[in-house]
């Protein structure tokens, strides 16, 4: 066999490289839904499935450019009509797919990004800590009862009509209800953030992390994970309480 049928073959028998994603701490996403996984002690966890398909890097941040150190993501495709024409220009300035959602994450060193890379759920591993943040549910319009925990008024003889009345909320100084007294109107529909959440596992292959418990927003909504800053503190409530009564005797 010649030289080069063999250098040929070992060409074709060499593997693809692995696609490598970007070392970056924080990444967006899509709340897919809720389901539960199984621990290898048969233990059941609730958990939220958030889909990261498709984030790419679409622009480095500088200190010496831009006045600090960051990266913008560029998440969920989308048509050109269908954001403005600044966006639509700046993302094809940089040769990248028009994305939706942009997003930015401190970083420490920028040299280690390039525009168009790819930012996959890798950047998570089982057993980390985040904050989610997302648009929570909108409920539409809300009482006081509903929408700030109000008891309402008695529920006796001859009060049936005012049972989920507020009650008097004037001030007797100024004469005028002050700003920011909590009254009925639209609930929901705000940004929220967890602020401590556990990565329960990671699916590499279809970019999917798998969160403790519920995260803000209906199915489908848009979020951003980032590490949280909040200290994790380990064992139940009921016997963190106890360790904090112990301390302060």
């Amino acid at each position: 066999m010649s030289e080069e049928v063999k250098a040929t073959e070992s060409t074709e028998n060499q593997a693809a490289p692995a696609e490598q994603s970007a070392p970056l701490k924080g990444i967006v996403g899509t709340k897919i839904g809720m389901t539960r996984v199984f621990t290898d002690d048969a233990k059941m966890v609730p958990v939220t499935v958030v889909s990261s398909d498709g984030v790419v890097v679409t622009q480095v941040k500088t200190q010496e450019n831009d006045g600090y150190n960051a990266i913008q993501v560029g998440y969920e495709d989308v048509l050109e009509r269908k954001i403005s024409k600044a966006e639509a220009q700046h993302l094809s300035k940089k040769n990248v797919p028009l994305k939706r959602q942009l997003r930015e994450f401190r970083v420490t060193d920028p040299s280690q990004f390039q525009i168009g890379q790819k930012v996959l759920a890798s950047v998570f591993a089982k057993g980390d800590w985040l904050q989610v943040s997302g648009l929570s549910k909108g409920k539409g319009f809300a009482g006081v009862m509903k929408r700030h925990g109000f008891a309402g008024l008695p529920h006796s003889h001859g009060n049936g009509e005012y049972r989920r009345h507020p009650g008097t909320n004037g001030a007797q100084g100024p004469q005028h209800v002050l700003p920011g007294t909590r009254k009925a109107g639209h609930m929901g529909h705000v940004n929220k953030t967890e602020p401590k959440i556990e990565v329960v596992d990671v699916d590499v292959e279809k970019n999917l992390i798998l969160l403790k418990g519920s995260i803000p927003g209906p199915n489908g909504n848009f979020v951003v994970l980032r590490p949280t800053s909040k200290k994790v503190s380990a064992g139940k409530p009921q016997q963190q309480a106890a360790a904090k009564a112990k301390a302060k005797k």
